[in-house]
């Protein structure tokens, strides 16, 4: 690659010398024309001819239009040779003066890296056995202004390649691989779910009240109602709603908005799938996220394993389900039933272990305290850990047999939670008793806990049937599923900090 920038002289150096070659094009014509089609993509003439010699390429005579990026150019005397890259891939130009004509070539030469071009041409394949397209004419598509870095390396670019992502797609194709996958994913998810009767539906991102989650949301106010509203945090009382009213199995893909610390498992925005089917519980969510991430993980690495690194996670063997109550003790081994089973003795264990808490918290919710410290990151393989105590369970059935814990599950992989997932409470009355709970611990401070949303109440009261529902996080399952450590690196545009705003 002849450009590089070294710093921010060199650029402006290099954005005046593009702009006067520019103005030279357009006393020529039109730099910026969109009459040129492509016919061909450079990925699949790769994969076409991928076993074909020079001789039957030759003999062939296969004509291809094709378009995109110049990432490379050597100029070698009468010829020359450069790389294109389009969405599917690079392809490799031949550019011979002989076959262009001498104005044409001339021109080629003058050309920069960044430059987009359309090519037409035949297939051939040069002495060293690399696929090309014989150029026998050539047009300039769009003049790049700004020159391409010769390469992004070290932390101090890393950032870079968020803040630009469109150099970060030009540049690395291992980026491009990552953000197909995720595409794939979500269609796989789509299909996965309409297979099995399920409707997708839409529900508001703004609400008047926000619900379905224990988060602080965003708030904005609305001028034409004069009334404030809220960014969704979870559509999932919206959901049941319509289960409610009839559509027994139902999906949403959706966007989420949280208020909360960006980290490389965090994102204030992101995007979650929620499904609910009537007349199921948790064990046959279970089954089911268990089937859907079997199936996209068998998917991306037969359709896309240029997303994956070798840190990528493979869902083939059985999923291990734990209540939180064992897992606690299965990985604390220092603590015994009686450590857990008195409030008392499970409130010093939380302080032994670092954990701080309120005077106001139940048994429930020190105990899940505990198991967020100490078990959550252990979770290496797929596990559920399912009967959840109920303080920490505002929307989830009680068990049967045990009243203080709820029919709740999360899916954990690598440490990290995947899914949320539970038997729906759908008592009409105990859940009007839950949200003024979560109304008091929100009156006493308490940011992310839930409103009272009278209307859903209203709801219940018409009789939701015996329902299950659950939420994947499509980001962290996209980062399980290619290997990727960051959020960022999932997230085209993931939340940033504005340049040149101070921390606070």
């Amino acid at each position: 690659m002849t450009d590089s920038i070294s710093n921010d002289t060199d650029t402006h150096r290099l954005v005046a010398q593009r702009k006067e070659k520019l103005q030279a094009w357009r006393a020529g014509g039109d730099p910026f024309p969109n009459d040129f089609r492509p016919d061909a993509l450079a990925g699949d003439l790769q994969q076409e001819h991928a076993e074909d010699e020079a001789d039957a390429l030759d003999a062939a005579g296969h004509e291809v239009a094709v378009a995109g990026r110049l990432l490379a150019k050597r100029v070698m005397g009468k010829l020359s040779f450069a790389t294109l890259q389009d969405r599917s891939g690079r392809i490799q130009l031949f550019m011979q003066r002989d076959l262009l004509g001498e104005e044409a070539y001339k021109a080629f030469k003058q050309l920069d890296i960044g430059d987009i071009v359309g090519v037409r041409g035949k297939l051939s394949r040069t002495n060293k056995g690399e696929l090309s397209v014989r150029a026998s004419e050539w047009r300039l598509l769009t003049k790049s202004l700004r020159p391409l870095p010769e390469k992004w390396h070290g932390l101090s670019d890393t950032e870079a390649r968020y803040r630009q992502r469109y150099v970060d797609l030009i540049m690395h194709p291992d980026s491009r691989a990552v953000f197909q996958a995720r595409s794939a994913i979500v269609r796989g998810v789509r299909d996965f779910f309409e297979s099995r009767g399920f409707l997708e539906v839409e529900t508001p991102m703004l609400q008047a009240i926000p619900g379905g989650a224990t988060a602080k949301p965003f708030v904005t106010h609305y001028n034409a109602l004069d009334h404030d509203f809220y960014l969704r945090v979870a559509p999932e009382l919206y959901l049941k709603r319509l289960v409610v009213g009839g559509l027994e199995k139902v999906f949403e893909l959706n966007r989420n908005f949280r208020n909360e610390g960006v980290s490389t498992r965090h994102n204030p925005e992101f995007t979650m799938l929620e499904f609910y089917e009537a007349y199921a519980d948790y064990h046959v969510l279970m089954d089911e996220i268990e089937a859907l991430l079997r199936t996209l993980s068998a998917m991306v690495a037969e359709r896309h394993p240029d997303a994956c690194n070798e840190d990528a996670v493979c869902f083939d063997a059985p999923f291990e389900r734990l209540s939180m109550h064992d897992a606690i003790l299965k990985y604390n081994t220092k603590f015994g039933v009686e450590d857990i089973d008195s409030k008392d003795r499970l409130i010093a264990a939380c302080e032994a272990a670092g954990v701080r808490g309120e005077a106001s918290w139940g048994h429930g919710k020190w105990l899940t305290a505990l198991f967020e410290e100490t078990v959550e990151h252990q979770l290496d393989q797929p596990t559920f850990v399912i009967d959840y105590p109920a303080e920490v369970s505002p929307l989830a059935r009680r068990r049967d047999d045990n009243p203080d814990v709820t029919e709740r599950f999360e899916l954990f992989v690598a440490g990290r939670e995947i899914a949320n997932g539970f038997s729906e409470l759908n008592d009409a009355e105990d859940q009007a008793e839950r949200f003024r709970a979560q109304s008091e611990a929100k009156a006493a401070g308490d940011d992310e806990a839930m409103y009272y949303d009278a209307d859903y109440v209203n709801a219940l009261e018409y009789g939701l049937p015996p329902t299950a529902g659950a939420g994947i996080g499509i980001d962290r399952l996209v980062m399980l599923l290619t290997g990727r450590s960051a959020i960022r690196d999932v997230l085209l545009f993931p939340q940033l900090r504005p340049q040149g705003v101070p921390k606070a």
